[in-house]
This record gives C-alpha cells, structure tokens and sequence, in this order.
C-alpha cells in the first residue's frame, strides 16, 4: 500500500505514519497540481491511497474510475496538533479500505466509509 499526503495536510504528519510506505505531495513534486491530474499521477505512480484534509474531493472527482481510495481527516484546522489525534482511526481505516472509498475520519464522529 502506497499513500500519498495531500499538500492540504501538514507534512509532519507523516511521521505519525512512518511504519507505511508514504510520501509527500511536494516529495513527489507534484505542487500545485488539481486533484484531477494529481490522482493521475498517484495511479501512473502506484499509490493506493490519498490522505487529505479536503472534504470537497469526493464531489469534484470520479473517485472510483482513478482506482484510488481517499481518507478524510476532518479537524476542527489543517494543524498538526488537531490531525495528530486521528491517526489510530487511518491506521483502522488502511486495514479495510478498498479502491473507490472515501473514508472520514473525524475526532467527533465514528470512522465510517462515507461513499463508494
């Protein structure tokens, strides 16, 4: 399993997922890039999976035709501080989450798959 950090998210917080095989939008050096062609890339580039802040995502893009699943951290801010919490709920997330999904993964609400 590859994961992508999306550029919205705070790169620290892949620390917190060190024991997984995951970079950095800006590693990749795909700044700046729409979602779309940013979930191209991450297809053409073997990731499975893309961790972002965005709660938008999932109405902007055919999730499920890029063959990628998406986790949603849903924070009261984008800082390391407010996301850091949410992590063991990814870690549950990555054990079942399949292409297509879109998962959020929130401090006030249950991990539950939001779509497919």
């Amino acid at each position: 399993m590859r994961i992508l950090l999306d550029e919205c998210a705070p790169r620290p917080l892949k620390r917190e997922l060190a024991d997984y095989e995951i970079r950095t939008v800006t590693e990749m050096g795909w700044s700046g890039k729409k979602n779309g062609a940013l979930l191209r890339l991450m297809n053409q580039e073997g990731f499975t999976v893309l961790l972002t802040t965005d709660q938008n995502l999932r109405y902007q893009q055919n999730l499920e035709q890029m063959d990628v699943a998406v986790i949603v951290l849903i924070a009261p801010s984008n800082r390391l501080a407010d996301l850091v919490p949410l992590i063991p709920g990814v870690r549950d997330v990555l054990r079942t989450i399949t292409s297509g999904q879109v998962v959020e993964v929130g401090a006030e609400q249950n991990v539950g798959e939001v779509e497919r």
